[in-house]
């Protein structure tokens, strides 16, 4: 048997934990497709999991990570040959199936996606979830008419690892891009990969109206909450906003005056994709849509940083993209 190593979740307490182990290559979950991981994405979902602040996992034990990037070693699918460059995410991968914090991943095959022409796998992976959840918002919006003529656009939670790269696609797509941050040491950063302007979410406790001024055609949402409620009240006739997030509560105290007397379309935003879409999506990524600034949104780290940088980004601590490199 191999042993390989992996970020392995267990229970205790009725919490899930995660800690380094060697795992046996045999034991992983079952799929047509064996992974040689070479990137590992890092999202929030999985710093949820990893510290046990949210019921994110559903199945003990279960390799973590909701992504990964690398080569096939072995496939009994036709669609995919050993040396092919793949990416998947989603599809309850870290959740219920074996995750990709780990040196090999074993996933059916329609949960693949093959790395689209203009990414290298380290961009592919610098991309991954995040990336593509900011790609279904943006194709969202402009499914629903959303151009850049249509008016300035806001990303909320702005120095995220979504809203960064969704940041930086309105920016090369020709929009106009206002970020909205808590944290003003990062307004350099945030206008480097392409914001006009960079303000502050309102306080918790501030009082939202109904309707406020209308400024913005676009919203990417990462926030969720009060926040939320507030960009819903300041978006111009006809706007559109799409909701991913809910970093500042799942309860949006609103009306419905956004709605009936402007037409405000609010979008949900879920990134687990049909494989049609998904590809498609990542197409746009690798055109259309690729940032131009990825290294300075990416961080590479090492498996054994990821305990500790999991609890900072699980605390709000963390800026951009982590990327695990295994090679």
């Amino acid at each position: 048997m191999t042993a390989i190593r992996a970020y392995q979740l267990t229970e205790h307490d009725g919490r899930s934990i995660g800690r380094l182990e060697n795992v046996e290559l045999d034991q992983l979950g079952a799929g047509e497709v064996l992974m040689r991981t070479t990137y590992a994405g890092v999202n929030f979902k999985d710093a949820l999991a990893g510290t046990g602040r949210a019921p994110i996992v559903k199945r003990f034990p279960c390799i973590g990570g909701i992504e990964a990037v690398g080569v096939v070693e072995s496939s009994s699918a036709d669609a995919y040959r050993p040396g092919d460059q793949v990416i998947v995410h989603g599809r309850g991968l870290g959740v219920d199936h074996d995750g990709g914090f780990a040196e090999y991943v074993r996933v059916p095959a329609d949960w693949i996606v093959p790395i689209p022409p203009g990414l290298d796998m380290f961009e592919t992976a610098c991309l991954g979830v995040a990336g593509h959840t900011a790609a279904v918002a943006i194709d969202l919006m402009e499914l629903n008419g959303l151009r850049p003529e249509s008016g300035p656009v806001v990303v909320t939670g702005a120095s995220g690892g979504v809203a960064s790269l969704s940041i930086d696609m309105l920016a090369v797509a020709g929009y106009a891009v206002t970020a909205v941050s808590r944290r003003p040491e990062n307004s350099d950063y945030l206008r480097k990969l392409g914001a006009q302007h960079v303000i502050p979410p309102p306080e918790q406790d501030a009082r939202i109206k109904p309707l406020d001024t209308a400024e913005w055609a676009g919203a990417v949402d990462a926030a969720g909450g009060h926040v939320l409620a507030w960009v819903l009240s300041r978006m111009i006739p006809n706007g559109t906003v799409a909701a991913f997030g809910n970093a500042a509560g799942v309860r949006v105290n609103t009306t419905v005056m956004p709605f009936i007397l402007r037409g405000v379309r609010l979008l949900g935003v879920n990134a687990n994709t049909e494989p049609d879409l998904r590809r498609r999506l990542w197409n746009r990524l690798g055109s259309d849509l690729k940032p131009r600034h990825l290294t300075d949104i990416s961080t590479p780290i090492g498996l054994t940083d990821l305990p500790d940088l999991l609890e900072q980004m699980a605390d709000g601590q963390t800026r951009g993209r982590y990327v695990v490199c295994f090679e």
